[in-house]
């Protein structure tokens, strides 16, 4: 049995451009940095990743550089001979699904805040009991049928 998966989330280190295959399949490549460690050890890996069809489509059309991005996909390795002669191999990620991750915007600042209102408002609008009724669950007595 194998598996291959991969799931990143980081912020695109440039716009993504559409291409086209001969075979008119589109087609979008783009690097993605992404943060590991804490503190003073943290680190950036810049990792490729491929889209292909609908996903290239999608990232093209809403992300750009800076952009929070979650990748998920394959891991895929190509060889290939670099202009001096020399075999080198690629990895990168087969997207098959991307999420967005919020703005860059958002990311830098504090979590929003809430509308200036008081509570009582906020229950009347979202219609939701608010009760703090102890009653509202009992306690169970330890159950040996229970299979967990």
């Amino acid at each position: 049995m194998s598996l291959n998966i991969a799931a990143i989330v980081g912020r695109l280190t440039a716009t993504p451009e559409l291409k086209t295959t001969q075979n008119g399949i589109s087609v979008t490549s783009f690097t993605v940095a992404v943060d590991t460690g804490f503190g003073d050890k943290k680190t950036t890996s810049f990792i490729n990743v491929v889209a292909w069809r609908g996903t290239a489509d999608f990232v093209c059309k809403y992300f750009e550089k800076g952009s929070m991005i979650a990748v998920q996909g394959r891991i895929q390795t190509r060889n290939y001979e670099d202009k001096q002669g020399n075999k080198r191999t690629a990895f990168e990620i087969v997207a098959s699904d991307v999420s967005f991750c919020g703005s860059k915007e958002q990311s830098a600042n504090a979590a929003p805040s809430l509308p200036d209102a008081n509570l009582n408002e906020l229950k009347d609008k979202i219609d939701v009991n608010f009760s703090s009724n102890s009653n509202d669950f009992e306690m169970i007595d330890g159950d040996d049928s229970l299979s967990f």
